[in-house]
């Protein structure tokens, strides 16, 4: 019967005395004069199985004991236990077939390659097991999250790519036109035409989903958006990439602190999804990628997330008494450096940070009593520092069109987001994670290149 490496696995007593049927890739082959181990994998487990094939069995044994590293191949053979081994089954083989050969010239040879090295051949690292591991994560942790939110009740919706508006005001966004960049048509005030464009105006790839999801939750309830993001910074950090995907939730009727109580409670289920669904990747990133990271992940599920304001945060990286690269001030940002403090050292555990200063976030967000913070949150995990962005939207008309003026956003061109407040308005909520910030959280693997299939960076779109 067909099976695959999983089925061998995880239902073993189901095919002990029967002949099995696989197909799949050598890892690697280790040919002896009269037998020899293909190390097998179909893709369907992250863990190999061993194919024992001998002189005696094999019609064509010195035919396999040439196949390389790489190729393709067809096994019918008979599962054997074998719990005094390395490995508790192994298939004595009584038939193999070369499928599709590969050559000499094969880059992922079994012995240790760099990441480096590896993202130069993206299309073929996913065969290694640090990147097999990371991809199937990547898959599970996606349906952790579509699990999350439509158990809760969420809708799903997807939010445009292509947008005529800047959802964070911050002008980085790539533009999409279709019009002639050797000669393009300039209007009387020697501006681009953008009215013989393609969409007739300025339109950009999107850089969040959010403003549309509000529309949807305002009519739904609640809703998230789970699709692509683009950037054009020219960031070459570990921690940023041009593409990249967001989880963004909206919920009306919502409250900042209902906002935290979700993103905890989504954080916590998809730890724990992931460590029931994926044990040997789970271990594997343990021992090889970063030690600890089990006990770390693990510890999360069993205390509640600490919660300061950004005032509280700064007076506690000032009294630290730590020479930071980067001197923590009321009223600015905080570094990574400061991240890092404040969730390895001082709290030891994931930290909300909430009403930040309204000069340093986007105009949407709720303007709080004191007229000089805004109703915002960011959660800060150890190891990867900033994971989730969000905040109470604000719901009140006059102050959103107070808070756009002051900050030169184009009224005209989000009338149909201003609109949302004047019909049937409530208080609400929402935030975004970034996808492959969590894969980082969850694998230990610290660039964002080695999470995403193909990375889209700059001077870089390979693939």
């Amino acid at each position: 019967m067909e099976t695959t490496v999983k089925g061998l696995f995880r239902t073993t007593e189901k095919y002990i005395g029967k002949e099995i049927t696989l197909f799949g890739w050598v890892r690697n082959n280790r040919a002896q004069k009269e037998f020899g181990f293909i190390n097998f994998h179909d893709g369907t487990f992250f863990d190999s199985v061993q194919v024992v094939y001998e002189d005696s069995k094999l019609k064509n044994f010195k035919d396999v004991q040439k196949i390389r590293v790489g190729s393709s191949i067809l096994v019918k053979g008979e599962l054997i236990l074998t719990p005094d081994a390395k490995q508790p089954i192994e298939v004595k083989a009584t038939y193999i077939e070369l499928l599709g050969d590969s050559p000499e010239d094969y880059p992922i040879q079994p012995k240790r390659h760099s990441r480096e090295f590896l993202r130069e051949v993206a299309h073929l690292r996913m065969r290694t097991n640090l990147f097999h591991a990371v991809f199937r994560l990547r898959s599970v942790a996606a349906f952790a999250v579509h699990e999350f939110f439509q158990s809760q009740g969420f809708i799903y919706t997807h939010t445009p790519i292509i947008t005529g508006n800047d959802g964070e005001g911050a002008g980085q966004m790539f533009n999409v036109t279709t019009l002639p960049l050797d000669k393009v048509p300039m209007n009387e005030d020697q501006q681009v035409d953008y009215k013989k464009d393609f969409f007739g105006k300025r339109t950009n790839l999107t850089v969040t989903g959010q403003l549309e999801a509000e529309a949807f939750a305002l009519a739904f309830k609640n809703v998230y958006t789970f699709g692509p993001t683009f950037r054009a910074e020219n960031s070459n950090t570990t921690r940023h990439a041009s593409e990249f995907w967001m989880i963004e939730p909206e919920m009306a009727f919502a409250d900042l602190n209902k906002n935290m109580d979700v993103a905890e409670d989504m954080v916590k289920f998809i730890i724990k999804y992931v460590f029931e669904k994926l044990p040997e990747e789970m271990v594997f990133f343990d021992k090889f990628v970063e030690p600890g990271l089990t006990d770390r992940l693990l510890k999360v599920l069993t205390q509640p997330f600490v919660k300061i304001t950004h005032k509280e945060a700064i007076d506690i990286l000032i009294k630290s008494n730590t020479k930071f690269e980067n001197l923590p001030k009321h009223g600015q940002d905080i570094n990574t450096e400061h991240e890092k403090y404040l969730t390895e050292k001082h709290f030891d555990c994931p930290v909300f940070i909430t009403d930040w200063p309204k000069g340093i976030k986007a105009f949407y967000m709720r303007m709080n009593d004191d007229n000089e913070t805004v109703a915002a949150m960011d959660l800060l995990v150890p190891g990867s520092g900033e994971l989730i962005g969000g905040s109470q939207r604000e719901e009140r008309y006059d102050m959103l069109m107070k808070r756009m003026e002051e900050m030169d956003i184009p009224k005209e061109d989000l009338k149909w987001y201003t609109d949302l407040r004047r019909y049937g308005g409530c208080v609400h909520a929402g935030y975004g994670l970034g996808f492959e910030r969590l894969i980082m959280y969850l694998s230990g693997v610290e660039n964002i290149r080695d999470v995403i299939p193909f990375p889209r960076t700059p001077k870089n779109c390979e693939f």
